[in-house]
Parts: C-alpha cells; sequence; structure tokens
C-alpha cells in the first residue's frame, strides 16, 4: 500500500518546543500514530532541524486533513502539559538542587524537573490536569527557598540573608561586650545570643529542616546541630558566632558565584531589546520579539544587529566578538550572514531577518551555556557520591564521640562540645562547591572568548587530551580551492596577467569550484575579465571556448592531447612539480599552442602552523591529519603545518573506524571537524570538536565543543582553559580536604574550639571559591 509524507517543523505544531528531545514530542507522535490512516509517525532531522514526519494513507486521509489532525493533536498536548521556568532565590550551596528536585518532583502531575544551581533557575514540566503553577511555586516556597518577583520586595529578597547575617553578628557582638564590659544582665546577654540564633539561623535552619524532610543530610543539618549542642552546653556565644559566621560565609560565596553567573548573563544583555523595521514602506521601532521572519531591519552605523539574518544591501565591518570571539571586525557584504548582538560599523546595513528572537545563535548559546552549567563534571559526581556517605558517616562519628568518651571517664561536657566541634571541622562545604564554581567560570570564560563548551565533563576532558585528529578540508585548509601558481610559456609571449584574465572569462559561466577560485584570482588582483563568444563544456577534461576568433583550450593534460597542442619538456617538469605537492591542474591553450598553467590548491588556514606549535607547547603529543587526499599530498600539508601524523585515502566511514582505534589506543582523543560530514567521528570522540558553529546548525547541535568563530587558532585557548579547569578543581579538592582533615584531627584532640573551626571552614570554602574565579581571567599564553 503506497503512503504519501507530510514534514512538519515541531514549532510550528508545538509552538513552546524546540528540542525534540522533549517528552511532548514523544507524546504528540504517539497521539497522531493513534489516529486511522496514519501509518508512522516519528522525528527526522534534516540539515541540523528535528522535524515531525508523518506517514499517512492518502485513500483515507488528505495532506489537509493530516495536517489538521497534527495542529489539533499539538493544541491538545498544548493545553495539557506545560513548562515553565522559575528563577530561584536562596540556594546557598549544591545540595539545595537534591533538596527541591526531590521535593517538587514527589508533587502529583509535576513529570520533570531540574535545577540549575549555577543560573539560580528551575525548569518544570507538568501536567495541568493534576497540579498548577502556583502549586509548584508553594512547594518551592515550603521547602526554605523563594521566586523573586519585582520591586522593593525584590530587593529584599535579594539581600536578606546579608541583612540577618550582618544583623546576627551586630547581637553576638553586643551579648559578649556587654556581658564581659558593659555589666548587662546575664538575661539580657543570653535575649541578645538566642537573637543571634534565630537572625544567623533563619536560612541553615529552614534548609537542614527540610533537607531532613526530604530525608536528606546535608552540611546545614551538621552546622544546626553543632550550633544547639553548643546551646545545649550553654555556650551561646559559640554558637551564635557559628551561626554568624557560617551564614556570612554563604553569602560571600553567593556573590563570588555571582560574578561567574554575570559573566554570562552580560551575554545575553548584549542583545538589542528593539529594531528599527521597514513594514508597509514605513519605518518603525519594534520590539525584537515581534520581528517575523523576511521582516527587514534597517541597521545604523555604530548599533548593534538585533536579529539573525542576511544583508540585502550596504557594505560594513561587523564587530562579531560577542558571539564569535573574534577580535578583528569582519567585512560584510550583500548576500552574508550576520548575527544577533555583533555591532554594525560604519555603513547603514539592510538585513533580511532569517531567524527569530528565540532561535538567534546567540540564544541558542546561551541556552547552551546554561544547560552546560547545569551539568556535572566526573569529579563533582565523585565529590557528591562521597558526600552522601561522609555526611552520615560523620553524623555517626559525632555520636560515638558524645556516648563512648564518658564511659571511660572522660568528662563529659568536653567530649560533646569536641564532637559539636568535629560537626563544624567535618562539614564538607569548600569539597561541594570547588567544582561546581569552577565548571561555572570555565564555562564562562569559554564562552566570553567564541568557544561553546557544552558541559562540564567536556571541558574536564579538554584538560586531559594527548591526541587531537584533524579534519583536514575545512579545518586544517580553507575548504575551498584557490589559485597558487601561474606559469606562462615564455616561447607564447604571453603574460601572467592575460593568461588569468583570459582564463577567468572562460570559466566565469562556470558554477564549478575550481572556475570559481580562477575567476575569484582575477578579481582580487583588478583583472579585467575577457569575453568569451562562446564557451562549451567538455565533461571530465574541461572547456572549449572562442575569443576574438580564437579557440581556448582549458582544462586536464587529456584534453591538450585531444586539441593536438604539444607540451613542452619544461612545461611537464612543472606539472610534475605541482602533482607532487598535491595541487590540481589547469591547461591554458589558444588555437593550438600551449601558453601556461594555472595551478590550484586548497589553501593552508594562515593559523594551522601556529596552533599546533601551541598544542605541542600545551602537552598534546599527538596530532593528526585524516584526508581523502592521497599519501603525497597529505604528507606535503602534514610537514608544513606541523602535524606529528596523518592518514590518507580514507572514506567518511574509514574517519569512524580511526577515531575508534586511537580512543582504544590513547584513551582521551578529540576529533575537530566541520561539523556535517564529520558528525559520526565527532560524535565517538572523547571530545568532539566543531569548526564554525557561528553559522553551523550541525555543529552546534553535534559537538561537544564549537569554536564559534570558524577560528582555529581558538583550539589552544580551549585545551589550555580546560588543562586550567582541571588544575584548579584538583587544587580546590586537595585545599577542601586538608583543611577537614586538619580539623577532624585538632578538633578530636581538642587543640581547636568551634569559632576557630568554623574561621578555617568558610574561609576553606571562600578560598576555593575564590580559586575558581580565576578562570574568569583565563588568557592563552603567547
Amino acid at each position: 500500500m503506497s503512503a504519501s509524507t507530510l514534514q512538519l517543523e515541531i514549532p510550528v505544531v508545538l509552538p513552546h518546543i524546540e528540542d525534540e528531545r522533549d517528552q511532548c514530542v514523544g507524546r504528540l507522535t504517539e497521539l497522531i500514530a493513534a489516529r486511522k490512516g496514519i501509518q508512522q509517525a516519528h522525528i527526522e532531522r534534516q540539515n541540523g532541524q528535528a522535524l515531525v514526519c508523518l506517514h499517512y494513507d492518502p485513500n483515507l486521509l488528505s495532506l489537509e486533513a493530516v495536517q489538521r489532525l497534527a495542529q489539533r493533536a499539538g493544541a491538545q498536548i498544548t493545553d495539557r502539559f506545560h513548562h515553565i521556568h522559575l528563577p530561584i532565590a536562596g540556594m546557598d550551596c549544591s545540595d539545595c538542587v537534591t533538596v527541591i528536585e526531590h521535593g517538587v518532583g514527589r508533587l502529583d502531575g509535576v513529570l520533570t524537573v531540574s535545577v540549575n544551581y549555577a543560573a539560580q533557575s528551575m525548569r518544570v514540566e507538568f501536567d495541568g490536569q493534576k497540579v498548577n503553577q502556583a502549586a509548584i511555586e508553594h512547594r518551592v516556597r515550603s521547602l526554605g527557598y523563594t521566586i523573586p518577583v519585582a520591586g522593593l520586595r525584590s530587593w529584599f529578597q535579594e539581600n536578606r540573608e546579608l541583612l540577618f547575617s550582618l544583623a546576627a553578628g551586630l547581637l553576638v557582638l553586643l551579648g559578649w561586650a556587654g556581658g564581659g564590659f558593659l555589666g548587662l544582665p546575664g538575661p539580657a546577654s543570653l535575649a541578645l545570643y538566642l537573637g543571634a540564633y534565630l537572625l544567623g539561623g533563619w536560612d541553615v535552619g529552614r534548609h537542614a529542616f527540610h533537607a531532613l524532610r526530604e530525608r536528606r543530610f546535608d552540611t546545614d543539618l551538621l552546622m544546626v546541630i553543632a550550633a544547639l549542642g553548643a546551646a545545649a552546653l550553654g555556650d551561646f556565644a559559640e554558637g551564635g558566632l557559628l551561626l554568624f559566621l557560617f551564614s556570612l560565609g554563604h553569602v560571600l560565596e553567593e556573590r563570588a558565584l555571582d560574578r561567574a553567573r554575570a559573566a554570562v548573563r552580560a551575554l545575553a544583555d548584549l542583545a538589542p531589546k528593539t529594531a528599527l523595521v521597514r513594514r508597509d514602506g514605513k519605518e518603525q521601532e519594534l520590539p525584537v520579539e515581534s520581528l517575523r521572519l523576511d521582516d527587514v531591519v534597517i541597521v545604523r552605523p555604530g548599533v548593534r544587529i538585533p536579529m539573525d539574518g542576511i544583508i540585502l544591501d550596504g557594505n560594513s565591518g561587523v564587530d562579531q566578538s560577542s558571539v564569535t570571539g573574534e577580535s578583528l571586525p569582519i567585512d560584510k557584504a550583500p548576500g552574508d550572514n550576520v548575527f544577533a548582538s555583533t555591532v554594525n560599523g560604519e555603513g547603514a546595513l539592510e538585513v533580511k531577518v532569517t531567524r527569530l528572537a528565540k532561535d538567534s545563535t546567540l540564544a541558542r548559546v546561551m541556552k547552551m551555556v546554561e544547560e552546560a552549567q547545569a551539568q556535572k563534571s566526573p569529579t563533582q559526581q565523585i565529590v557528591e557520591k562521597f558526600e552522601r556517605v561522609f555526611v552520615p558517616a560523620v553524623l555517626v562519628l559525632t555520636a560515638l564521640i558524645i556516648i563512648v568518651p564518658p564511659l571511660f571517664s572522660f568528662p563529659f561536657h568536653d567530649s560533646f562540645l569536641r564532637a559539636m566541634t568535629l560537626l563544624v571541622a567535618a562539614s564538607p562545604c569548600a569539597l561541594a562547591l570547588g567544582t561546581p564554581a569552577t565548571i561555572l567560570a570555565g564555562v564562562a570564560q569559554a564562552a566570553r572568548n567564541g568557544v561553546l563548551v557544552k558541559g562540564g565533563v567536556h571541558l574536564e576532558n579538554l584538560g586531559r587530551l594527548k591526541v587531537i585528529a584533524f579534519d583536514k578540508t575545512g579545518t586544517v585548509t580553507h575548504g575551498q580551492p584557490e589559485v597558487t601558481d601561474i606559469v606562462v610559456v615564455p616561447a607564447s609571449g604571453w603574460k601572467e596577467a592575460d593568461l588569468l584574465s583570459l582564463a577567468a572569462g572562460a570559466e566565469s559561466r562556470s558554477a564549478h569550484p575550481l572556475a570559481q577560485a580562477v575567476v575569484r584570482s582575477a578579481q582580487t588582483r583588478g583583472l579585467p575579465v575577457s569575453v568569451m563568444d562562446e564557451v562549451e563544456s567538455l565533461t571530465g577534461r574541461g572547456l572549449r571556448a572562442v575569443s576574438n576568433g580564437k579557440t581556448v583550450w582549458i582544462g586536464n593534460q587529456k584534453l591538450m592531447g585531444e586539441a593536438g597542442v604539444p607540451l613542452s619538456p619544461d612545461a611537464l617538469d612543472h606539472s610534475q612539480s605541482f602533482q607532487q605537492a598535491g595541487k590540481t591542474l589547469m591547461w591554458v591553450a589558444v588555437n593550438n599552442m600551449l601558453v601556461g598553467l594555472i595551478a590550484l590548491a586548497d589553501t593552508l588556514r594562515r593559523e594551522a602552523a601556529p596552533t599546533m606549535q601551541a598544542l605541542k607547547q600545551l602537552g598534546v603529543a599527538h596530532t593528526i591529519m585524516l584526508t581523502g587526499d592521497n599519501a603525497r599530498s597529505a604528507s606535503a600539508i602534514a610537514a608544513e603545518v606541523g602535524l606529528t601524523e596523518f592518514r590518507a585515502d580514507l572514506m567518511p566511514e574509514d574517519k569512524l573506524t580511526i577515531i575508534r582505534d586511537l580512543v582504544k589506543e590513547y584513551g582521551q582523543v578529540a576529533m575537530i571537524g566541520d561539523g556535517v560530514n564529520d558528525a559520526p567521528a565527532l560524535a565517538n570522540a572523547t571530545v568532539g570538536i566543531a569548526m564554525g558553529g557561528a553559522g553551523t546548525d550541525v555543529a552546534l547541535e553535534t559537538a561537544d565543543v564549537a569554536l564559534m568563530g570558524d577560528d582555529l587558532s581558538k583550539l589552544p585557548f580551549a585545551v589550555g582553559l580546560g588543562r586550567a579547569t582541571r588544575a584548579i578543581i584538583m587544587q580546590n579538592l586537595f585545599i577542601s580536604l586538608g583543611v577537614i582533615a586538619l580539623l577532624i584531627i585538632t578538633s578530636l584532640t581538642g587543640i581547636v574550639s568551634i569559632g576557630i573551626a568554623i574561621i578555617f571552614h568558610e574561609g576553606s570554602t571562600l578560598v576555593v571559591v575564590a580559586n575558581a574565579l580565576r578562570l574568569l581571567g583565563y588568557q592563552e599564553r603567547k
């Protein structure tokens, strides 16, 4: 039975869904597939875009009926299943993520919940027939967190923890000074200390209570128990000091991490909020969200381009550093692509909108950076597993220290005090924050420099690389042929400029890449293009043209033989030399006389050789080029660029096999390509790196890392940043574990008090966060 096919873009049937991985897409295909006349419903990717593909029986359903069916199914799902993004305030450590996800996820009707500690936000998918947004927000607040709102309340929410902490510190100071120096009655000092307990322990206590209710043990719980233990011993001053310093430490950590978050938010702030649009013959200022595809936007000199689009009219230099990291403006002309948030130079431009605001390159990069910061690196996952065992173990050890020593006549007061000090000493705050803070800063710094890293795991893996495989075409080379040499036969009497002008005139009517390279070369040199009276293409050999009554032959050596053109020994020597260098030849003859040779090749990127040298200095021991070219040509390129190895005469599937073999041999292997035909190899490498992410949808989708500016020289920066990230993660682990070990030993032996322990504890946490933020200033060593 024959079937017809209809393909629809996902946003057409599910307006609020952009990612085919969303569960609503699966619900849509299941719902449509169950309808009579639909044979199959599935998702298919074409040119990097996900489409809903419907196969239907045309005898039962018309095309219009299938479209209506799909739209009704999409409306049905959209009405029932909802997706919301909520900002969350009050998350003071990574433990909060688990508490919120567990608490909100238990609501009946909540399908998925994902909390991004780095971005301080939560994404929830829920069934609107069972639960609503108000109930979800209520659950968040019941867990001790807030959802910021505009106005004065927002400012208070943003600064409340700092105000409470400072007030607690002031009350501790007044209680200590009043009782020790001012003769304040004992009950008055006690009231001040209790006030410090209330203010300093407000957020800590709420978080600990909700974590415990969700059957989670975290560092806040350890601190609350320690403070209550100090109160039980009558040491209200030390307990108040503990809560003051702990809450103040949280505030300072949060303010420090905001520096890294601000680095990414600053990218989003670059995009203009309005655009000057020409509609119905009028120019009007409109919000960018209201722009439609194919709208014409007027971009004045010196202003930011509001949308992704194609230039219709005008020439200008465009500063693309906000998207691609390129330091110099790029000359743009009609037909060139431009990106939202980039800065127009000296010329006015008319730009046709090709992507809506939510689909712009900058918007997609922001979304991917946010997702990357939410992903946990391998080290972070190991640390979290350790914490899940370590915190309960500390509680058990604390109980044993309280109970066992007094059984052997050790003073209960001292034993209890040491146990409370141990709770502070063993609290793994620095351990929990060290890795995510580093990943947050590293991903942010990469994005600021035109390198999109799509997860902490990829950033860490960049730092482990010893082997990088390079696709040749479009990566080591520019990916398009250029004229490299012109040889004129001396006896012909022709000049080099005349030869190139003649060849450009004959090739100007052809769209073949070699023909266009000849035309570009003539245009670059400002040469006139000869007029041809007649041009005839000779498949597989070249072409024959007529100019001013003369017959022109341009093509390979075989064509010269067919035309009866004699080839001199000198010309044949030149031919052999060019071919050994891997170049393609065009023989040019007029009538029956050879006048010259034009050699063409896919030229090397200027930055290729310095990049290989920089990678070698970073410790990348093997740089391997993969190409379908012959071994002779590949060897010449590898030697010129400074690659350590090459693999030639490869079919596309051979690259995949080689990458798998390299992974088996070396473990950590990166593959860098243009993100189109290299997708399988990119996917199977430890780290897949795509060139030209700013203009290639496929690159953004398939690769783990995208060099947004199509700039190979960004690769050493990315690898160096990965190395620096791993180094700082290791430093933070050493600092945090070292301080914990030292404090545990000194607390058990009674050398340090609770006050000293909390100072060292919070100090180590601030040190690891500050150490992580050094990545925001990372620059490649020159």
